[in-house]
């Protein structure tokens, strides 16, 4: 049972979440042979305030 964790900053549509969940499982599925049905994915999204990159928030930017 293969379980996928995707972090990623808010904001992107359902469709688009959609679609990244239906990329990543059959990605898994191809490269594990896995059944699509075994396949976990959790998507943590997080506020901007809530990710620095060389020292800089990105809600800063």
């Amino acid at each position: 049972m293969p379980y996928v964790t995707v972090k990623m900053l808010e904001g992107r549509t359902d469709e688009q979440k959609k679609a990244l969940v239906e990329k990543v499982t059959a990605a898994v599925t191809e490269t594990t042979g896995a059944p699509a049905e075994a396949v976990t994915i959790f998507i943590e999204e997080m506020s901007k305030n809530h990710l620095a990159v060389a020292g800089v928030r990105k809600s800063d930017l």
